[in-house]
């Protein structure tokens, strides 16, 4: 019967509210509803203010909505007096002002009212409302509160710029907007986790699990750069020196749902400055949680690739900090270097996932201690040995640099003691940094100076705190030279002599004729004429095209057994320009013979492939339009090239000047062809073709007893492929270029799934090299169903091939098709 009074009062407030256009009884029956929300003279029974709050005031919020428009806020005499109305939403309960006024944003078309209740909002958030919501369901939460309630809570907090958006949509407000608004709700929340950390000191208890559900939602939405970037920096500072707000931080993330726990860590982790910072806010977190060991011991490690060399230090370095900690560290640098070690991993994962995992190898070994890795030295040392060999089997020269680096270093910490492995490969950037992992990162930041901190001290800069290299004046060296070695300062008045153009005196004379070189090269040893003959050989080729042809195949063949005897400088240049100017000179025997023998026994897989590399490149140069030589009349001198000194010029040279001059000083309106166009010759290369193209793709599937290029020599497979589209792509607008273009495509198809990146490389090239080269007539004509099928295995790789290259050439390709295909639509058939 007490209540009676409440719940008589609203329901007589809210008629008034509907139906009164009397400013003054309005005034006067809205400062009699906000005695029950306490700050006036009379303040109700704690009964009244409680039964008010819980069971009437949603429905006059509503009221107060629903009435609101131009008309009737223009009864309210004063600013004062219209303030009134704004102070239910911003001084009653924030849950349930909040509810109520995105609810009304939703709901509500575009009027006057969706203006007034958009602008209370903003000023509900910019006075810290979102704080105040949190803190009352944290408090409430500790007492059993309504899941239901707070389950739609955590849907509007986390939602709110998307319902705002979609709502006022280009009208919408810069504080509403997502890279505004979760800036604010971090900071938000820190004032939530200070009341909480206030309560806690004070003996009362309260439950931080809303926070935690916020933190967690606004984490899996893809929002943890916005929020961390103002969360991690106050939680830092905090915890330094604060074990109440440690516990408080653990248990934030503790209380994280699993199904967000990843986003959750995730953002930690690229948002913490180091493995220290890291360790004081996850704490043992990786130990207590299933869940988030998996997500930072295999996840983040094994399964993504995309995160910063930085994330990973920090990462692993607070595996490293804890001694619970340590065995974790162990296990991953195991699975590391199983994965690392896989050839499976190494043949389908990207080059990137690859460097990826040899960072963190190398980040663990600056961890990993000497006694235990003198536990693990037998398993450590079988991991690097199947590595090793899977890396250098590659065909990809990356993956080849980075097992090498990486076994080199796991050496160097197996055996300290013994002989380390050392290969020759040449350093590049991306080589050095990966060494420079062996060293642990020294974390310079000092956790009071953090961006964002409540100290807001300036950042120190580092030249203030190093002290200046004291470099050496140029007198002060001279002076310090003069002092050593005085007897010889004479010899500085000596000027060396300029030997830049001196040529080698030779004992031998080069041999003249390309016999005599056959012999030198198959007769006894003589360094100094095999080195005249090596280096004489292409010349006397070219020279004599006839001779040449001759003693062709034999020279061939007596070029590729050849065997660098002596150092010769450039010798395997020299060897193979001898060989591509025997192709071009007769390339219709030569092209048979390596073909031939490119599938024949007794040859090295280096040999092979010098085989195809002169294949190709006598392509290119056959291909090449050489114009002819112009014929030399009788009787007519022929133009010879005078140097004029630049103090006499000749007076005859006058005509040159005045012409340049008058070019220069001359206007033209049309002007034609600025050089003599070349005269057209034909392709030397359309009629011999097929002689290097089709003996290549005979035999291809035969596998021999040291050669299956299906097997283990997919490193000669994938030259083939290439050479194959170099010489495609050279054939262009030949008579038998359909038919090489649809016997390579059947090629391709055969090879299409192969299981080596540097093949399928080769094949898509031979695809493009197919497009390019054929007219697309005749591709249409002739070749649509085999670009049917290849157009949807182009579509399948550049979706989900796992080597980047080959997928950037398969969008090559499928780019290519559609512009033949538009090409084709364009011009009008005949």
């Amino acid at each position: 019967m007490d209540l009676l009074p409440v719940c008589r009062a609203v329901l007589e407030a809210n008629s008034i509210l509907s139906s009164s256009r009397d400013g003054i009884q309005i005034c006067e029956t809205l400062q009699t509803i906000k005695r029950y929300l306490g700050g006036t003279e009379s303040p109700p029974s704690l009964k009244e203010k409680e039964e008010f709050i819980h069971r009437h005031f949603t429905t006059f919020l509503q009221c107060l909505i629903s009435n609101v428009g131009p008309d009737w806020l223009e009864l309210f005499p004063s600013d004062e007096e219209k303030e009134l109305w704004d102070s239910f939403f911003l001084e009653g309960p924030a849950d349930q002002s909040f509810m109520v006024l995105l609810d009304s944003v939703i709901s509500t078309g575009p009027s006057f009212r969706l203006n007034k209740v958009t602008e209370v909002l903003e000023r509900f958030l910019q006075r810290g409302g979102l704080s105040s919501l949190m803190w009352e369901v944290c408090r409430h939460q500790s007492q059993a509160g309504s899941p239901v309630l707070q389950e739609a809570l955590l849907n509007r907090v986390v939602c709110l710029p998307d319902h705002l958006a979609n709502k006022l949509r280009g009208e919408n407000h810069p504080v509403f907007f997502p890279q505004n608004y979760f800036p604010l709700l971090g900071v938000e929340i820190v004032r939530v986790l200070e009341r909480i950390s206030e309560s806690l000191r004070g003996g009362l208890d309260c439950s931080i699990a809303f926070v935690s559900q916020i933190l967690g939602k606004v984490c899996v939405h893809g929002r943890q750069k916005e929020i961390m970037s103002v969360l991690v920096p106050h939680l830092t500072d905090r915890t330094q020196s604060d074990c109440i707000w440690q516990r408080i931080c653990w248990r934030l993330i503790e209380s994280v749902p699993d199904r967000w726990m990843e986003a959750v860590i995730c953002g930690f982790v690229r948002a913490a400055p180091g493995s220290a910072v890291l360790s004081r806010l996850l704490g043992n977190l990786v130990v207590k949680s299933k869940k988030s060991q998996f997500v930072m011991t295999q996840k983040l490690l094994l399964l993504q690739y995309s995160h910063p060399t930085a994330v990973l230090q920090s990462l692993l370095g607070y595996l490293a900090l804890d001694s619970t900690r340590r065995p974790l560290l162990i296990k991953v640098l195991k699975e590391l270097l199983g994965t690392w070690g896989s050839s499976s991993a190494v043949k389908h994962s990207p080059v990137e996932q690859q460097l990826y995992i040899s960072k963190a190898i190398l980040i663990c070994l600056s961890h990993v201690k000497d006694a235990e890795i003198e536990s693990n030295r037998q398993e450590l040392l079988t991991s690097v040995m199947e590595g090793m060999k899977c890396h250098l089997d590659s065909n990809l020269p990356q993956i080849r640099h980075l097992g090498m680096v990486v076994a080199e270093s796991i050496s160097t910490r197996i055996t300290p003691e013994g002989p380390a492995l050392k290969f020759q490969y040449e350093e590049d950037e991306e080589l050095r940094e990966l060494k420079s992992l062996l060293t642990p990162r020294t974390e310079q930041t000092l956790v009071g100076d953090l961006p964002g901190i409540a100290n807001n001290r300036p950042p120190v800069a580092s030249s203030a705190v190093l002290k200046p290299s004291v470099r050496p004046s140029l007198g002060a060296s001279e002076e310090l030279g003069k002092g050593v070695d005085s007897d010889l300062d004479s010899d500085d008045d000596l000027v060396p002599y300029d030997m830049s153009e001196d040529k080698e005196l030779r004992k031998i004379k080069a041999p003249a004729y390309i016999r005599d070189c056959i012999e030198i090269l198959t007769g006894p040893e003589d360094a100094d004429k095999y080195e005249a003959t090596v280096g004489i050989l292409e010349t006397l080729i070219r020279r004599n095209a006839a001779a040449a042809r001759e003693v062709s195949v034999e020279l061939t063949k007596v070029l590729l057994h050849l065997e660098e005897k002596s150092y010769i400088e450039g010798f395997m240049g020299l060897r193979q320009s001898a060989l591509v100017a025997l192709a071009v000179t007769d390339p219709v025997p030569v092209s048979h013979f390596l073909t031939t023998e490119f599938y024949s026994l007794n040859y090295s897989l280096r040999q092979r492939m010098d085989m195809l590399d002169v294949l190709a490149t006598a392509a290119q140069e056959l291909s090449r339009p050489i114009p002819p030589k112009p014929e030399r009349l009788p009787g007519v001198k022929q133009p010879s090239i005078h140097i004029l000194s630049g103090e006499n010029p000749d007076p005859s040279d006058w005509r040159r000047v005045v012409e340049e001059r008058i070019r220069s000083k001359t206007r033209r309106f049309a002007k034609g062809p600025s050089r003599a166009e070349l005269p057209c010759t034909p392709n030397k290369f359309g009629p011999v073709a097929g002689h290097f193209f089709f003996p290549l793709l005979q035999n291809f599937d035969r596998s021999l007893a040291t050669f299956d290029l299906l097997g283990d020599d997919h490193m000669v497979l994938g030259r083939l492929a290439h050479t194959l589209a170099i010489v495609m792509y050279f054939a262009v607008n030949a008579a038998v270029a359909a038919v090489m273009g649809k016997a390579l495509l059947e090629f391709v198809w055969t090879l299409r799934f192969h299981t080596d990146a540097y093949v399928r490389q080769g094949l898509l090239s031979s695809v493009s090299s197919t497009l390019l080269s054929i007219p697309a007539e005749h591709l249409l004509e002739d070749l649509s169903e085999e670009l049917l099928e290849t157009q949807a295995w182009l579509a399948d790789v550049a979706e989900r091939d796992p080597d980047g290259n080959c997928r950037s050439l398969a969008l090559q390709n499928l780019l290519l098709m559609e512009n033949l295909k538009k090409k084709l639509e364009t011009v009008p058939f005949e």
